[in-house]
């Protein structure tokens, strides 16, 4: 089975390639049924390589082993965690190709095959950067994964928004990323070695931390926090999201932003955990620190947009805030809780893009104000939008609400009344969309314009506003819908997550699996109630949506001056800094 695992990237890539080189010459719906097909058998590879990846398996590509202990070839870790964000990436890709079917519209100068060839290749990056086991292609596949995206959410050209999203979104990510190659640098310096767990014995070898290994910490982490979308290095996911079309949202939502959270978790258990990197209460410190800032800037921000495509945005910047909550606390059922969090926020958080995709096809528009009570027939999506939503507030039996349930018990305290408030304010968000947008709750809309929008005139992604909606892009978020229900209540589905993730976590404890219980079950509950309340309250109060005078700052700094936000990188770099320093000063 070793042997296959190179294959996870290397159809996707040759794909690509088979695409770009005929597109001139084949048509559009066999160009779309190549890319499903590819996409598809790269994802069912992922899925058995996943079921026997227990012991994990490592692969040498190329035959290039260690020698005397030492390496210099690539290596591929086959293990629960790895392949099962490669599994979730491939699955997301081929949904999002499935949604476009026939009906995703390219400026007429491109070739059939452009947009799938791009979307095989930002599956392609994903898978690779899931199962790398060495910093440096760790750092490659972070890269080919960024460029491609860059060129997905670029790929309206003709547009100058589009332009200016995609160019933040490109500038602030390869800072982030040139990071990532400075901390490979001083890592290879001082322990001459680039594959994870080597280079995680050569720092222990060599002592307590010091000065290069905290920086080196800083540095890495920077660029995977910039992919996560976690504050202060989070401006350029909302801009991003506006622009970029609803497939490639469904994937920088669903999976992209996930990868970099699981990044930060892999690198430190495999690199800096050990007692020659950053003591753990330190990173504690760091990351909870910067997940309880993300989840209440997040929450904050999506209850007082418009755009209903930043609203999302921002929910996911908060989510990514949970995630770093839950993996920061350091214990083995906080990485199951956000293991079964991150699989039933991607199903969700996709739906509800695509839903959200169907109103822009449809009207022309994501303008929650302009939408008000025009989507009254799209039953069948109205009905998605609040199953989503009630599964973001933490609604029982869906996944959200198991990971959710599991994440709060092991974080506890303060942290779970954050962890509460967060979904209620981002879910309540979501469910005041859908009364308003789908079936006319609250008085109708004024013409003043007082929120953060970037127009009602968006162009549809089909080239012309819809009048049936295709049956591709009903069914892709229904399945999504109930493989997210389906987290929270196959039959020992948590058990395999939990078992994956003991086995491949720092420690390689195994902890007994994850279950319903009743206090989790009353808070998710509490929760969803809490958030229909509160959507109740915004639509009778309309009020209560026009950010007060604290908030508004907050607004302010999504400036989209891209120079803005690379300041905003500095200091978030700086923050994480000196929330580690203490225990490497003192050693």
């Amino acid at each position: 089975m070793n042997d296959l695992l190179p294959l996870l990237v290397a159809v996707p890539i040759l794909g690509a390639a088979l695409l770009v080189a005929g597109g001139r010459r084949m048509s559009r719906p066999v160009a779309e049924l190549a890319a499903c097909t590819i996409s598809g058998g790269t994802a069912g590879l992922a899925l058995v390589l996943l079921l026997n990846s227990s012991p994990p398996m490592t692969e040498w590509v190329g035959g290039w082993t260690p020698v005397n202990g030492e390496s210099v070839g690539i290596v591929l870790t086959g293990d629960g965690p790895g392949l099962g964000m490669a599994a979730l990436a491939s699955l997301l890709t081929f949904a999002a190709l499935v949604y476009s079917w026939h009906y995703f519209d390219e400026p007429p100068r491109r070739h059939a095959g452009s947009f799938p060839a791009l979307m095989l290749l930002f599956q392609a990056g994903m898978c690779g950067f899931a199962i790398a086991g060495d910093l440096f292609n760790l750092f490659v596949w972070f890269e080919l994964m960024s460029v491609v995206a860059y060129a997905l959410t670029g790929t309206r050209v003709e547009d100058a928004k589009v332009v200016q999203g995609a160019l933040t979104f490109a500038v602030v990510t390869s800072l982030g990323a040139y990071a990532v190659l400075m901390g490979i640098g001083m890592l290879y310096a001082r322990t001459g070695e680039l594959a994870l767990t080597q280079i995680g014995r050569g720092l222990d070898a060599h002592g307590g931390p010091d000065a290069l290994t905290l920086a080196a910490f800083v540095l890495i982490l920077t660029g995977l926090l910039v992919k996560s979308a976690a504050v202060p290095f989070h401006f350029w996911l909302p801009d991003a999201h506006a622009v970029a079309p609803t497939p490639v949202c469904m994937l920088l939502s669903g999976v992209m932003v996930e990868l970099g959270t699981y990044g930060v978790w892999r690198v430190y258990g495999t690199v800096f955990s050990g007692p020659g990197g950053v003591p753990d209460a330190d990173f504690e410190r760091g990351l909870v620190v910067l997940g309880v800032l993300t989840a209440v800037v997040g929450a904050v921000m999506c209850w007082y947009q418009r755009h209903i495509k930043r609203l999302l945005a921002c929910s996911t910047v908060a989510h990514t805030g949970l995630f770093l909550i839950g993996i920061g606390v350091l214990t083995p059922e906080g990485d199951d809780g956000v293991a079964l969090y991150v699989l039933g926020h991607a199903g969700v958080k996709a739906a509800l893009f695509a839903c959200t995709g169907v109103l822009l096809d449809r009207y022309g528009s994501v303008d929650e104000r302009a939408l008000h009570g025009k989507a009254r027939e799209l039953r069948p999506v109205a009905v998605m939008y609040v199953i989503g939503a009630l599964a973001l507030a933490g609604l029982p039996p869906f996944g959200t609400a198991l990971g959710k349930a599991v994440t709060e018990e092991a974080v506890g305290g303060p942290l779970t009344v954050l962890m509460v408030a967060a979904t209620v304010l981002t879910a309540g968000a979501v469910l005041r969309v859908a009364a308003g947008v789908f079936f006319g709750l609250g008085p109708e809309p004024g013409s003043s314009d007082e929120y953060e929008t970037t127009g009602t005139g968006e162009e549809p992604e089909t080239g012309r506003r819809i009048s049936r909606v295709p049956d591709t892009m009903t069914a892709v978020p229904a399945v999504l819908l109930a493989a997210a229900l389906a987290v929270g209540v196959a039959p020992g589905f948590a058990g395999l997550v939990s078992h994956g993730v003991g086995e491949s976590g720092s420690g390689g404890l195994v902890v007994s699996a994850p279950h319903w219980t009743l206090p989790g079950v009353l808070l998710g509950l509490v929760s969803t109630l809490l958030a229909v309340g509160l959507a109740a309250l915004a639509v009778t109060r309309p009020a209560l949506l026009t950010a007060p005078d604290w908030a508004q700052p907050l607004r302010r700094l999504q400036s989209g001056h891209v120079g803005d936000y690379v300041a905003w990188l500095l200091v978030g770099a700086v923050l994480l800094g000196a929330l580690a320093l203490p225990g490497v000063a003192g050693s």
